[in-house]
């Protein structure tokens, strides 16, 4: 059942449910079309590199602002100019005949996509309070999740129905439906403009030096360094700017302006702790899908509908376990996710083993079985951390938890992207390329950023237990905002 007090706020849900499933299934159905474009355009692996982690990045860069610019402006415009350029934008890739013309397109079209799901936390914490605003906030992640996880099997069928050259188009183009029929569900249904903010006290410099900051950690993979010296290079370039990120912070708390990162928010490890775990298992998930989805086209040589149906079992799963989620919760509390992560662990795992040792005619079907398993752990991750890491951001910074939360895991998803692909391209160039090596090299990649994910979150109850359970924010007591009723 939908949480909420009446219709009208169950049907702006419903809304910002669409618009989680509309941005996150972009990504996700061109997974599966990756080597058809990348033939078609006659790409290099930087160019698709550019492509698939670029909407990631700029998706992330545009949440923090996105959601500044809708306290000021008011929510509901911002959201429809978003999805209409996500919309747009998505018709100029799908019919781009250059590689660089789709890397543009794909760049903007994330930065809608980033503005309207800023718009999109900002209205659920306006219209939901309390223990429905937890609800609210894990469906739209949940349905998220599961969209993207059927990404992939609905981007192999049309790839199967149309041909590579016309498949991957119509991937981009898929969005295009999803986007018209969102933009009128949300034009009808989601509360009329209300500003919530006099001015707005965005930290452009702070949100410049993150760039930068993402960028130096993006371009390694994208573009091999030479040598030991250009390698120290870009470390010494991304521990620079990571300074400067840090003391332009605390420079603008002392100057008393908001800084992009909120202090009370760096001083929650409980609250710091859980982001850094939501980076770790969405990073590592959406690029053990991409390896995947090449690997089982461009190294066995399956088609894209069969690849689809390998990677099927992870939507299902993800759906069944996330809506018996809650109740596991009820049983072990924090330590589902931790769960889930082990269990994402053994998956990738057993995957990459399977790769190297498994005959390749039973290695589809090994493949679909974890899958089954990686779906599971998903579904046992997502809502149950998002509503742990909310939980515990401080009263004073409840509004902006939200967006700094999902800005985080899209950045870390622009490099995951990026540093897994990446490496499987190396491996598999040239003609002594080994596809099964490479893949198991990318999985074991994925694997240790879920362990990093698990540290995390074995120390994570420790601090809670230590510091006790944190303050109601008091933006939970407050009254839902009045949703403007449409007539049944």
């Amino acid at each position: 059942m939908l949480p909420g007090e009446d219709r009208a706020a169950r049907r702006v849900l419903l809304a910002c449910m669409a618009a989680g499933v509309t941005t996150l299934l972009d990504q996700s159905v061109l997974n599966i079309a990756v080597p058809a474009l990348r033939q078609s355009l006659e790409a290099g692996p930087t160019d698709v590199q550019w492509i698939v982690a670029g909407y990631s990045l700029t998706f992330g860069l545009m949440l923090v602002p996105g959601g500044s610019l809708g306290d000021v402006r008011g929510r509901k415009g911002l959201f429809l100019v978003g999805l209409s350029t996500f919309v747009l934008c998505g018709v100029v890739a799908a019919t781009g005949g250059r590689p660089d013309m789709v890397i543009v397109a794909r760049l903007v079209q994330g930065a809608g996509a980033g503005l309207v799901n800023s718009q999109v936390i900002g209205t659920l914490q306006d219209v939901f309070s309390g223990l429905d605003r937890a609800r609210a906030l894990g469906l739209y992640a949940v349905t998220g999740g599961v969209a993207a996880a059927l990404g992939p099997a609905l981007g192999g069928a049309l790839v199967a129905a149309f041909g590579p050259e016309p498949g991957w188009r119509l991937c981009l183009l898929l969005n295009t439906p999803c986007g018209l029929l969102t933009l009128w569900l949300a034009f009808r249904w989601l509360p009329a403009t209300r500003r919530t903010g006099r001015r707005s006290q965005l930290d452009w410099w702070g949100l410049m030096w993150a760039g930068a900051l993402t960028l130096a950690l993006m371009l390694p993979f994208i573009s091999t360094p030479g040598s030991g010296r250009a390698a120290a290079l870009w470390a010494g370039a991304a521990l620079v700017l990571a300074g400067c990120f840090a003391v332009g912070q605390r420079l603008r708390v002392r100057a008393g302006r908001a800084p992009l990162v909120h202090p009370a928010l760096a001083r929650s490890l409980p609250y710091t702790l859980g982001t850094g775990i939501a980076m770790a298992s969405f990073g590592s998930s959406l690029a053990a899908t991409l390896v995947l989805t090449m690997f089982l086209q461009s190294g066995l040589g399956l088609s894209a509908l069969t690849a689809a149906a390998v990677t099927l079992p992870s939507a299902v799963a993800m759906g069944v376990t996330s809506a018996v989620a809650w109740r596991v919760v009820r049983h072990l509390g924090p330590h589902t996710v931790t769960a889930g992560l082990a269990l994402g662990i053994l998956a990738l795992l057993a995957g990459a083993a399977a790769t190297v040792s498994a005959p390749r005619t039973a290695l589809p079907l090994v493949l679909a079985a974890v899958q089954l398993l990686s779906g599971a752990a998903a579904g046992l991750t997502i809502a149950p951390n998002q509503a742990q890491v909310l939980q515990h951001a401080p009263a004073e910074a409840a509004g902006v938890a939200g967006g700094i939360l999902q800005m985080a895991q899209r950045i870390a998803a622009a490099v995951a992207l990026s540093a897994v692909s990446g490496s499987y391209l190396r491996g598999t160039s040239g003609a002594t390329g080994l596809p099964r090596t490479a893949f198991a090299h990318a999985t074991l990649l994925c694997a240790g950023l879920l362990t990093v994910a698990v540290a995390l979150s074995l120390l994570r109850p420790r601090l809670t237990d230590r510091r006790g359970p944190p303050a109601l924010p008091a933006s939970a007591h407050r009254q839902p905002a009045p949703v403007h009723k449409e007539p049944s």
